[in-house]
């Protein structure tokens, strides 16, 4: 059967293949293809983020954000199909669809509770009974939900600034569950949204962007309303639809103790300011908690009918005050970011876009478990043998394992109650002193641990330098514990009551980090693996057996910059410039029409308070006397104000526009949303320009180092960057440790750490080459691999060509060779089959004629540098099959030998 998100893949696939065409908004090509790099490693987000990324944009632009519900008539348009995406697959409403029609039966599952209720249809029907478009990204954990979240906010505020009149998101409300509102604020504020969007697009969005949290006690969110380019961050108790209870104790802790009246009025100055602000999106993070039982409210028979009714009384907040604001300002999108888009067996219907766990191990992004599911046949009375063979098979398989970070491999015990773990504390301390383990690495943790207790517990999953190995955990340490280092996790004993926490618990160790090659293990009793392979069918759609043979596909390291201030390569370059035609006549006088364009409307605040109804329900009922009207314009512009705000923009004479403004508009004042539409007939009437080329003299930055990521380590800044590559390229991943000489290959080369080769012949280039540098080494000053540095915001080693469709591509050789004397040699390692076309292409070039083919016009582009700059630079093809040839390495040869080698 397939799904929603399946249909729709197949979809953004074509899409993606046609390089995003939006014949409306051609700029979100720019935006998605900037997402990739020129030699195929993705910028920054990883692959599903993008994916996820290309979907949503696809749902907002090429379908027009549509409601669910329209979404499965625009994909599925055979019924039969829609009928099997939607999971009306029971043979009683397969039936009843044959004889009444598919519409017949979606509108009884809106009015019908009843029907609903026997055919478990609750999460379809909420999903159709949305009134707005609201979409599930469903990711595992480790995916970067939160990343993805503020990926949506970058590109949307950047595309509504490009394009004022569009469709776009102005202003973003993000739900962060529970307590996590300052991680997650931190974590958006983080983002590098340079490396998400152009330059053109990010110097505007960064000087825009507003972030905010709603903090307890504030009257108001510290927002001015109306505005836009706001991001909210909060969590549900800031500003949820709720009349606090008198004596309810949580009040307090929210409102910092203030009276019932002052705490509802802040709930509701809290929800107007958002309401207030125009082009709205909702996200919601960890959305699961929207859904569920709770969300779907009872079934109950009325008191006087007995009739069997649906009360909403149970309907999650974060729902309820979406539904709100869907009311009262005009919200354009509501995503809502989760790895879990099942409940209770019925898979959400919302969902457009899935990366499961298994889809994670094979990406890399997760910790592969496959032959590491280790099930005990032993019941709970045997829990004292289980736990001493849990400890004694992570110390001898994990106790020398660490992360890249050093952080050690640790091990979490899952325990149902107290009263477990405190009598299966002696047999665990015997395993570890039988393993000589001192006692002082074991940390015990529960809901009811001391301040210092829980500091030491979150010192584990941030800290490499924390004492703690073994720990045993009672309500802790499952949803939003992010501990990389955990390596193993461990079930003692069934629990009665399990609410997802077997999946929970046994999928914490998952989480990888970059360069970890090793696997994660999962310990259980039988009864606990039926458990969780109930949880995993029913949360991701997937089994046991599936996670234990999925391979890791891809894997994810972390390279970091040796040499961050490596000296430039000094050389001469053509550059693009314009400038005003050449012999043109002096641009005549500028003229004005009177725009035809509609002032914008006045916006209106309703003021809103929370009554009780006589059912004991709260609602929120409107103050007629409370409206304020907002100033739909700035006030009209004189002449001379108008004149020289356009000069100042336009370059042109104030004095003749004024005379133009005087001519158009008589003695009437300018109205301030004419500005925009006078300038665009200033640059119709006066562009009169050319291209032209000059050659200056440049500084190239072999690498930039503020084009890395940066985090202080014993004082001094590190520069990293993450890198993924399929898992048969392993072996073409090298540090100086892979080399015959480690310290003289961190001398001469190995400017970043590793070198993440193409082609065995590269590695083999970047050996002989050192091997002949070891007897010549006074000659040389370094032997650069730059081909693995393809963005330009980490190298300026770019050469642009002119590629096939029409558009300039910039392309990155791979090796730099810098003599002692000043001079460079370029070296591009090429297969055998490409010297005919490049052979060919340089020979056109020297004729004076175009490149012909990809290669060659890549050739071509650095043979330009070598020809206008033949004292300081040569550039070299070598070609190569499954090896070098002698042929080609003796250019190289000869380059070294010439810088005064012995």
């Amino acid at each position: 059967m397939r799904h929603l998100f399946h249909a729709l893949a197949q979809r953004v696939d074509v899409w993606r293949a046609d390089h995003y065409p939006c014949p409306n908004y051609h700029a979100i090509r720019e935006i998605l293809e900037y997402a990739e790099e020129e030699g195929g490693q993705l910028r920054y987000l990883r692959r599903a983020q993008l994916r996820a990324l290309e979907t949503y944009w696809y749902l907002r632009l090429i379908l027009g954000t549509p409601r669910i519900a329209d979404l499965y008539a625009e994909l599925f348009p055979v019924k039969a199909d829609r009928r099997a995406a939607m999971g009306l697959t029971s043979p009683e409403i397969v039936a009843l669809i044959a004889d009444d029609g598919l519409d017949a039966v979606l509108a009884r599952i809106a009015a019908d509770n009843a029907f609903v209720k026997q055919h478990g249809l609750e999460s379809l029907r909420e999903t159709c009974a949305l009134d707005y478009p609201s979409y599930i990204l469903a990711l595992a954990m480790g995916a970067g939900k939160t990343i993805l979240m503020g990926s949506i906010v970058a590109t949307e505020f950047a595309l509504a600034q490009e394009y004022p009149d569009g469709p776009f998101v102005e202003n973003a409300l993000v739900f962060a569950p529970g307590k996590t509102i300052f991680g997650a604020l931190r974590e958006l504020a983080d983002v590098p949204y340079a490396r998400l969007l152009p330059p053109r697009f990010h110097k505007p969005f960064a000087a825009s962007l507003k972030l905010t949290f709603t903090r307890d006690g504030d009257q108001q969110i510290p927002i001015t309303w109306g505005s836009s380019f706001n991001v909210i961050v909060t969590n549900t108790e800031k500003i949820r639809i709720q009349k606090p209870p008198a004596k309810n104790r949580a009040q307090h802790r929210l409102f910092g103790g203030l009276k019932e009246e002052e705490a509802t009025e802040l709930a509701n100055l809290r929800l107007q300011a958002i309401a207030s602000l125009p082009h709205l999106a909702v996200f919601s993070d960890e959305a699961h908690h929207t859904y569920g039982q709770k969300l779907l409210g009872k079934w109950e028979k009325d008191s006087e009918t007995g009739e069997l009714v649906f009360r909403d009384d149970g309907i999650k907040k974060v729902r309820r005050t979406i539904d709100y604001l869907a009311r009262e300002t005009n919200l354009i999108v509501v995503v809502n970011a989760t790895g879990t888009p099942y409940f209770q067996r019925q898979p959400l219907r919302d969902v457009v876009v899935w990366y499961g766990l298994g889809e994670g191990i094979r990406d890399g992004v997760l910790k592969p478990l496959a032959g590491n599911i280790k099930v005990f046949d032993l019941g709970d009375a045997e829990a004292v043998q289980l736990v001493g063979e849990v400890i004694d098979d992570f110390a001898a398989d994990y106790w020398p394992v660490a992360l890249p970070n050093g952080a050690p491999a640790r091990l979490a015990l899952y325990f149902p109650n107290l009263d477990t773990r405190d009598e299966l504390r002696p047999a665990i301390d015997s395993a570890l002193a039988r393993r000589g383990i001192g006692a002082d690495t074991v940390l015990v943790v529960d809901n009811k641990s001391t301040d210092a207790t829980r500091r030491a517990f979150e010192a584990v999953a941030r800290d490499p330098a924390a004492p703690h190995r073994i720990l045993l955990l009672v309500n802790m340490g499952t949803e939003g514990w992010n501990c990389p280092s955990l390596f193993a996790c461990a079930l003692v004993r069934k629990l009665a009551h399990s609410n997802n926490f077997v999946l929970q618990a046994a999928t914490r160790c998952l989480r990888q980090v970059p360069g970890n090659s090793h696997s994660a293990r999962v310990y259980l009793t039988a009864s606990n693996r039926k458990t969780l392979e109930d949880q995993l069918a029913e949360t991701y759609g997937t089994s046991l057996r599936e996670l234990d043979h999925q391979q890791a596909e891809r894997i994810e390291q972390e390279i970091r910059l040796h040499q961050p201030h490596l000296p430039p390569l000094l050389v001469r370059k053509r550059v693009l410039r314009f400038r005003q035609k050449t012999g043109s006549a002096v641009p005549p006088a500028p003229t004005f029409s009177i725009p035809s364009v509609t002032a914008p409307e006045a916006a209106t605040i309703a003021t809103y308070d929370i009554v009780e109804t006589a059912s004991g329900d709260t609602r929120l009922q409107r103050l007629d006397a409370g409206d304020a009207t907002l100033v739909a314009d700035a006030p009209d512009w004189g002449h001379y104000a108008t004149a020289a705000e356009l000069a100042a923009h336009y370059h042109r004479p104030t004095a003749a526009l004024l005379t133009a403004l005087r001519h158009a508009y008589g003695t009437a004042d300018i109205p301030a949303h004419h500005l925009p539409h006078l300038g665009r007939q200033i640059e119709a009437q006066q562009a009169a320009y050319e291209e032209y080329h000059e050659e200056i003299d440049v500084a190239v930055a072999l690498v930039k180092p503020d084009g890395f990521d940066v985090r202080i380590e014993s004082g001094q800044p590190v520069y990293t960057a993450r890198i993924s590559f399929a898992k048969d390229r392993a072996a073409l991943y090298k540090t100086a440790a892979d080399t015959a000489d480690p310290a003289q290959a961190l001398a001469t080369s190995f400017h970043y750490e590793g070198y993440n080769f193409d082609s065995a012949p590269e590695a083999e280039f970047l050996d002989w080459t050192l091997g002949l540098l070891k007897a010549n080494a006074h000659a040389i000053e370094g032997l650069w691999f730059t081909g693995g540095l393809t963005s330009p915001d980490k190298t300026e080693l770019l050469a642009e060509y002119l590629g096939e469709d029409g558009r300039w591509h910039h392309y990155t050789p791979d090796f730099v060779i810098r003599r002692a004397d000043g001079k460079h040699l370029v070296v591009e390692i090429k297969k055998d089959t490409e010297s005919p076309n490049i052979a060919a292409d340089l020979a056109r070039h020297a004729a004076g004629e175009a490149p012909q083919t990809a290669e060659g016009r890549k050739a071509v582009a650095l043979k330009r540098w070598e020809d206008l700059n033949p004292d300081r630079l040569a550039y070299h093809v070598l070609f190569a099959d499954t090896a070098l040839h002698d042929e080609g390495k003796r250019v190289v040869k000869d380059f070294i030998l010439g810088g005064n080698a012995t």
